[in-house]
């Protein structure tokens, strides 16, 4: 049976999704949620399943392989979190998308370990719009060169783009950053690039999704809403 709390906190989340959304001209249903599993016990993700999710984000190759093997084949993982050139490997059969894709070298290890899994990988290519040194992802002016480089890649699909703002206190701050990113995917969309389709617009937490999908995002990547704050461990 589910969680009552979990239940309430995913009706709150929809109902402000769709509030979001019809102020962008869009329908909730064009918005998809990740739910963030991070530290989060397989039980309580289950709960998530009962109401209907099946698309889970994990930040950690570690924890997304401890996890993958406790669900059925309904349940799409997603990886969002830095992922490291070695560990691909690991995942490449077990992940819907790769979210976190900011390097040459990341493109080049997942086009070739999905070529030898016989499969195209979905991924999202993380734009570092802010320019925080703390967080991962490439510069705004590189991502024409990283699309055009990408788009040659046999065994990867490149189907959009993500962020991660700042945090703010007041997520209306943060609104110019997705506002960039959105003008960024709608002129890289307009160029209709072979191999290279602008479906997805990964932008948007717990603390400021609202904001993003009134900006033009299209996945919300939503944890602490979800499952309530947690206690990271110490690295």
């Amino acid at each position: 049976m589910i969680d009552e709390t979990i239940k309430q906190n995913l009706d709150d989340i929809y109902s402000r999704i769709k509030i979001a959304a019809e102020k962008s001209g869009r329908k909730a249903q064009d918005i998809k949620l990740i739910a963030v599993t991070k530290t989060v016990e397989v039980g309580r993700i289950k709960n998530v399943c009962e109401y209907g999710i099946h698309d889970f984000g994990e930040n950690r190759v570690q924890e997304l392989l401890e996890k993958y093997d406790k669900f059925d084949e309904s349940i799409q993982w997603h990886l969002i979190g830095h992922l490291q050139k070695n560990k691909v490997k690991y995942i490449i059969d077990k992940v819907h998308m790769i979210h976190s894709v900011d390097s040459f070298e990341l493109a080049k290890e997942i086009d070739n370990r999905a070529g030898k899994a016989g499969k195209r990988m979905n991924i999202l290519l993380q734009v570092n719009v802010s320019g925080e040194e703390t967080k991962f992802g490439i510069k705004p002016d590189e991502v024409n060169e990283y699309v055009g480089f990408i788009s040659q890649l046999k065994n990867i699909s490149l189907r959009g783009m993500m962020t991660i703002a700042p945090f703010a206190g007041n997520p209306q701050e943060i609104r110019p950053i997705f506002k960039k990113l959105y003008d960024i995917y709608i002129d890289i969309k307009n160029k209709r690039i072979d191999n290279v389709n602008m479906d997805y617009l990964s932008m948007g937490m717990s603390n400021d999704f609202e904001v993003a999908i009134e900006e033009g995002s299209n996945i919300v990547r939503i944890g602490t809403g979800i499952f309530g704050k947690r206690n990271y461990p110490q690295k």
